[in-house]
């Protein structure tokens, strides 16, 4: 929480930018919430939404089905759960049930354990056992981050990725450590075992990663 870096004072504007570059989904995350337990960047997040046309996903403090359905309400076409998804999945069950199709679970790891609390707590819970007990649920992805490689420019957890993957029928999306064009390219050759796609934050924000490039890399060997 002490260790963040201010990439722009305009959410807004830098939603747009993500969009002009030709961004086709926005990945949205409320730092505030996640520690928190409950929003703390509402207008913020309705700042962001307004601006863009382009499909977008949040997670972030979404603990009960109020909370899903004011973000819902807003016009997010995705709400991701996270912390509670491990400690109360019931809630994740009914979240799919009312609202299918539009609930993903971010599943935080370290040394393939669950974290929750914004990271802040590392739990007994393997992350493939979590992604197990969902099965059936309803979740349209799991959003898989190995946290000790997010923002670190490291590329990302391959291996831990893939097996993730194929432990599972819900499509997996990659997070943390993205650091060039051959860390996708490398994800895109796990692709068969079930990961879908992956997020990108500091890498197109300090510029190790053009986000155009990217999205060409991925059309054209998809």
């Amino acid at each position: 929480m002490e260790k963040d870096t201010l990439f722009n004072d305009d959410p807004a504007a830098q939603g747009a930018e993500w969009q002009r570059q030709g961004g086709e989904i926005l990945h949205i995350v409320d730092l505030d919430g996640a520690f928190a337990g409950e929003p703390k960047n509402r207008s913020a997040i309705e700042a962001i939404v307004k601006g863009v046309t382009i499909p977008t996903q949040l997670g972030g403090g979404i603990r009960d089905i109020a909370t899903v359905e004011a973000y819902l309400s807003l016009g997010i076409g995705r709400v991701i759960v996270g912390t509670a998804a491990q400690r109360n999945p019931e809630f994740v069950k009914e979240a799919c049930t009312l609202f299918p199709g539009r609930i993903v679970v971010g599943i935080d790891a370290k040394d393939g354990m669950v974290a929750v609390q914004g990271w802040a707590e590392v739990t007994g819970v393997t992350a493939t056992d979590l992604a197990q007990k969902l099965e059936g649920y309803g979740v349209s992805a799991i959003i898989y981050t190995d946290i000790s490689r997010d923002g670190m420019m490291q590329g990302p957890n391959i291996q831990a990725t893939k097996a993730l993957a194929e432990s599972i029928s819900i499509p997996v999306i990659a997070s943390g450590g993205l650091s060039s064009l051959q860390d996708i390219e490398n994800l895109m050759a796990i692709e068969s075992s079930g990961v879908t796609g992956v997020i990108t934050g500091k890498a197109i924000y300090s510029g190790a990663i053009n986000l155009a490039e990217a999205i060409a890399l991925t059309k054209r060997q998809g």
